[in-house]
C-alpha cells in the first residue's frame, strides 16, 4: 500500500511540474549565480555606419533569461546583456527587482531592430516586442548613440 501511496503521489509531483513547464512558467533561485559567455554587438544604421558597440552578457537558457539583470548592481556606459531565443517570438520582459532604469531593444532574426522602451527601474509596466534577441543597455543609451527602430544589431554568427 505503502508504495501505491508513493507513485500516485510521483505522478502528482511529476504531473504538476509537466503542467508547469508546458505553460512557460519556471521558477528559479534568485540566489544562483551563472558564468556568462560574453561578446560584443554593433548596432548600425541602414547605410551600415557604426553607432556604438556593447559588450554583453549573454542569457541564452530559461535560468539566465529569467534572472536577467536583477541581480547586478549596474552597468557601465558600453556594458549590456543580450537575450537569446532559438526562434523568433514576442516575449514580455518585466524590470522584476531591478534597482537601475535601462533600455530594451527588441531584435528581429534578421537583426533589425523593431521595438524599442526607456523602462524606468521597478517599473510594473509590461515591455513586449516581436524578437529573436533582446538587447538591454544603460538607461538612454540607444538615443544618445542615435539607434532607432530600423537599425540593425550585429550579433556575433555563433548567437545567430
Amino acid at each position: 500500500m505503502n508504495l501505491f501511496r508513493w507513485s500516485i503521489v510521483g505522478l502528482l509531483c511529476f504531473g504538476v511540474i509537466g503542467v508547469g513547464l508546458s505553460t512557460g512558467i519556471v521558477e528559479f533561485d534568485q540566489g544562483q549565480s551563472f558564468e556568462y559567455e560574453s561578446a560584443t554587438v554593433t548596432a548600425v544604421d541602414n547605410e551600415s555606419r557604426e553607432l556604438a558597440t556593447v559588450d554583453v552578457r549573454i542569457a541564452d537558457t530559461d535560468s539566465k533569461r529569467y534572472l536577467g539583470l536583477s541581480d547586478t548592481e549596474s552597468l557601465g556606459a558600453d556594458e549590456g546583456m543580450l537575450f537569446v531565443y532559438e526562434t523568433q517570438q514576442e516575449p514580455t520582459f518585466v524590470m522584476r527587482d531591478m534597482s537601475f532604469p535601462i533600455d530594451i531593444v527588441f531584435i528581429g532574426s534578421d537583426g533589425t531592430v523593431t521595438t524599442i522602451h526607456h523602462a524606468e527601474a521597478n517599473d510594473d509596466s509590461l515591455f513586449e516586442g516581436t524578437a529573436q534577441y533582446v538587447l538591454e543597455v544603460p538607461y538612454h543609451y540607444t538615443t544618445e548613440n542615435g539607434i532607432q527602430v530600423g537599425d540593425r544589431i550585429e550579433i556575433p554568427e555563433r548567437f545567430s
